[in-house]
């Protein structure tokens, strides 16, 4: 009998250095897929996220693609941006970064702001309940950049927190609560935008109290990626009903 090499779907992910979510929460959102998928993660540094000169800076090309070049020695069928930063730096810049991702390694890439692109407008979403951790600066951004989109935020919470590395301090019931405050303005969807953050949790606690569908930024991007490499997202249960609402809306971007 003649074996074949184990060949799973590698999904690649390039990960802010400060983050301790999205790697343990992405490895568990995979789980039922067995040896069927894997993912794999490549860092760059990332440890403020504010409006000043050295935060943006982080996101400079050249620190993420040679990141990237080291992801792709691990051969995954599709890299991701896991991080937010389109959703104040703009959708451009995703797009030209993945452009340059695959123009320097021959893999698809993606990311987690074109991830909440595609979804959004599959569901139609033109009132939007938005939950971060970030500041003032950020989210003032972010809701010109949604407003620009055709989608008005009417209702938002931040904690007014700048270090990357202490979001993921905050422990899953606050977000539920920052969440349910914006669920009061009955927005189409409730967006928790940021990779470092415990929102996936409370995800289908959240749906179940208010009817509102929830978006969380690691939930989407697992998705969105584990559907680009063939696999059903509806597979994965208890993390909210991203999953099977990305398996089942057509996407628009095909970023």
């Amino acid at each position: 009998m003649t074996h074949r090499p184990l060949d799973p779907c590698r999904i690649g992910m390039l990960t802010p250095s400060s983050n301790t979510v999205l790697e343990p929460y992405t490895s568990a959102m995979l789980a039922p897929f067995g040896d069927a998928a894997s993912a794999h993660f490549g860092r760059f540094r990332v440890v403020e996220i504010s409006m000043s000169e050295a935060s943006q800076s982080q996101f400079s090309l050249d620190p993420i693609l040679d990141a990237a070049e080291r992801l792709a020695e691990a051969h995954p069928h599709v890299i991701a941006w896991n991080g937010t930063s389109a959703s104040w730096l703009g959708m451009d810049k995703d797009r030209a970064l993945c452009a340059a991702i695959t123009e320097r390694t021959g893999v698809a890439a993606t990311s987690t702001m074109l991830a909440y692109d595609g979804l959004m407008r599959g569901l139609g979403v033109r009132q939007l309940g938005l939950v971060t951790p970030y500041v003032g600066d950020i989210e003032r951004r972010m809701i010109a950049n949604y407003a620009a989109q055709g989608i008005d935020v009417v209702g938002a919470v931040r904690l007014d927190e700048t270090d990357n590395y202490s979001f993921a301090s905050y422990p899953p019931d606050r977000v539920a609560e920052m969440a349910a405050r914006v669920a009061k303005a009955r927005p189409d969807a409730i967006a928790i935008v940021c990779t470092n953050f415990r929102g996936a949790p409370i995800a289908a606690r959240i749906e179940d109290a208010t009817g509102i569908p929830v978006i969380d930024s690691v939930a989407v991007t697992a998705a969105h990626t584990l559907r680009k490499v063939g696999l059903d997202p509806a597979r994965v249960t208890g993390w909210g009903s991203v999953f099977q609402r990305v398996a089942t809306i057509a996407p628009v971007n095909q970023t």
